[in-house]
């Protein structure tokens, strides 16, 4: 019977086409820097769709991003694969000390927090605004600053709104509609703090607000694909359509699931 490639014969496979193929021996940090993004945003549409065979595949795709990383810094003298192991078995170990030594369970970024200068180190400028807003709003909980349960972040919410409310009626009193120049610039600024708020809310819930968002995005796709879908059969099109037929319709399709 034969034996289970591993991840050795990976990091071989990896070294060989660095040394055989002209593509694969061109690549550098740089230049790879769009593809791991890509493959890692294929490994989470694999996982989205909850498809096994795609994601095994898509998994695989992501690991020769690491390898391909790891065995261009081995060329370069930097590191090897093996400090890169040697690392994650570190900080793993490192992270939970109530398993690999005596110490006691703790959080995580309480933790992290003892080895920051600040709750911005080390994380990256441009992680989508969502998740950037979750992960400073978790390292700064790290550090003491934070509600004891939801009910701050709901006041903060609501206060928030207030203000975007505020913003609204200074900037065209009595009607709605896009404001601009300085008014603009007020109102983007107090519609972040709501977001800012809603994203803290989400948190201290429980609920990483992406994965919540991107779960509203498809159900309000396919919802709106539905509403298409029978007004096409009604003989109208949604751009020719008014809004009280479109809401009707809308009410159809809620009350239909």
């Amino acid at each position: 019977m034969q034996a289970k490639p591993s991840l050795e014969d990976t990091l071989s496979l990896m070294r060989d086409l660095r040394a055989r193929c002209d593509w694969d021996a061109a690549q550098t940090h740089e230049s790879l820097r769009p593809y791991l993004i890509e493959e890692a945003y294929e490994v989470d549409d694999a996982i989205r769709a909850g498809d096994d065979a795609k994601l095994r595949e898509e998994l695989g795709d992501l690991l020769l991003q690491v390898l391909f990383h790891a065995v261009v810094a081995e060329e370069r003298g930097a590191f090897t694969m093996y400090d890169v192991a040697e690392g994650f078995i570190t900080k793993m170990k490192g992270r939970h000390p109530h398993l690999y030594g005596d110490g006691v369970r703790q959080p995580w970024e309480e933790m992290k927090a003892k080895r920051r200068a600040s709750i911005v180190d080390g994380l990256p400028a441009d992680l989508p605004a969502l998740h950037r807003a979750f992960r400073l709003q978790d390292r700064a909980a790290g550090v003491g600053f934070d509600w004891p349960d939801v009910d701050g972040p709901i006041q903060k919410v609501e206060e928030e709104l207030l203000e975007v409310r505020h913003e609204l009626e200074q900037a065209q009193p009595g009607r709605a509609g896009p404001v601009h120049d300085d008014a603009h610039a007020r109102l983007e600024e107090e519609i972040g703090d709501l977001l800012f708020a809603a994203v803290n809310l989400s948190r201290k819930a429980g609920v990483h607000p992406a994965l919540a968002l991107d779960k509203a995005n498809v159900k309000f796709a396919r919802r709106f694909g539905a509403v298409e879908q029978m007004a096409a059969a009604r003989g109208f099109r949604p751009g020719e359509a008014s809004l009280e037929q479109l809401d009707a319709l809308w009410d159809e399709v809620k009350d239909g699931e």
